[in-house]
């Protein structure tokens, strides 16, 4: 008989867990064509914007003297994610192109939405697995992150992003009016460069050119190379087009949630290069529980940037006096920074707000609101 405690934690643990319904969604996609294959658009973005509606918040905490063994369930979909992801997408990768009931359209639409969950779900678990110590889990972060050619991530992440958020030497912190098409331009060769001069610069401290081969760059060229043959030789070209098409599509989603996460928000410049520690109040939250089940309690934004290797199980909210709150989940949240004009008329005036709470005696905003290296370095 199963002992009632482990039943507990597989109960507590199992909202998490629905993240493993859109794989059949998308292999129903894949057999059925038709209506079906906008399936999985429509359940990541409005079933659980949806449920935000009618379950609300989850203001709870988690016990930080939590067990391993506490955390088991949440540990493992995270760690089965990888390779359930990567049966699907070959799978689809090989049988798609010769599906003879599904037209060209039909197709494009489909792998737009595995761009979607590889994006949604799979760059985020690996977000999680990256900053784990287990090499094991660092592994599958990679692997995830091949799986959309944006190795590189993991780099700009851990030796960039939670270094300088807030600050202009951040390729992924969206400026104040910034829009998002003009940000997506940006970030996607500035974070590309900022993570490989970061590994560069390492290599550099241990006295190491970059084309040592402890540079992990090499293994990210690897893994996409990996990946990108293994779809052209099941899919053909035809194959290899849709691989690419869903890691764009990964990649924009990923880009989405790094823009509203830190949109406007800013750490004070000290002078002389310098600014302040990165607070509570220099990330976007929401404690939406629907979507934080979909996102692993990515929500919980400031939390994770305190304590970047707490597991996402164990991440604090905050409530609106300590860091600020966005008035809807991140899918709903995404979906509008995709509408520049509707995004500054809700967002502009809680950055406006937050300003005053956090800065009343910055008078003048205006370097701060640029988008390029504006403060000295």
């Amino acid at each position: 008989m199963i002992p009632a405690a482990t039943v507990a934690r597989f109960h507590n643990a199992l909202p998490f867990w629905m993240s493993l319904l859109l794989i059949p969604l998308a292999v129903i996609g894949a057999l059925q064509g038709g209506w079906t294959v906008i399936l999985l658009p429509l359940f990541t973005w409005y079933f659980f914007s949806i449920l935000d509606a009618f379950i609300g918040l989850n203001l709870e905490n988690a016990d930080l003297e939590a067990t391993e063994e506490d955390l088991k369930w949440y540990r493992v979909i995270t760690a089965i994610w990888a390779p359930l992801q990567f049966v699907l997408l070959f799978w689809m990768i090989w049988y798609v192109p010769q599906a003879a009931h599904l037209g060209a359209l039909e197709k494009v639409v489909l792998f737009f939405g595995v761009g979607v969950i590889t994006g949604t779900v799979g760059i985020n678990y690996s977000h999680e697995l990256m900053h784990q110590k287990n090499k094991a889990e660092r592994w599958m972060g990679d692997i995830l992150l091949a799986m959309v050619l944006y190795s590189h991530f993991r780099s700009e992440h851990l030796l960039v992003h939670h270094r300088h958020v807030g600050t202009p030497r951040d390729p992924v912190t969206a400026r104040y009016n910034e829009g998002f098409f003009r940000f997506f331009a940006r970030v996607l060769p500035g974070s590309w460069k900022s993570a490989f001069e970061a590994e560069k610069a390492m290599q550099a401290r241990r006295d190491r050119p970059w084309t040592h081969p402890s540079n992990p760059f090499f293994r990210y060229w690897a893994l996409q190379g990996g990946m990108l043959l293994l779809a052209l030789v099941l899919g053909g070209w035809i194959g290899l087009l849709l691989f690419a098409w869903q890691a764009f599509i990964a990649v924009w989603q990923l880009e989405l949630v790094n823009y509203v996460e830190h949109y406007g928000l800013t750490r004070a410049h000290l002078g002389g290069g310098k600014y302040e520690h990165v607070k509570p109040q220099h990330s976007w939250n929401a404690a939406h529980k629907a979507s934080n089940w979909l996102l692993i309690n990515l929500q919980r934004h400031s939390d994770h940037h305190y304590k970047p290797d707490r597991r996402f199980p164990l991440l604090q909210n905050y409530t609106e006096a300590e860091a600020p709150q966005m008035p809807y989940g991140y899918p709903i949240m995404t979906m509008a920074a995709m509408v520049p004009p509707l995004w500054r008329r809700v967002m502009n005036r809680r950055v406006r707000r937050w300003r005053e709470m956090y800065y009343p005696e910055i008078t003048d905003w205006k370097p701060y609101n640029k988008a390029t290296n504006p403060l000295p370095r």
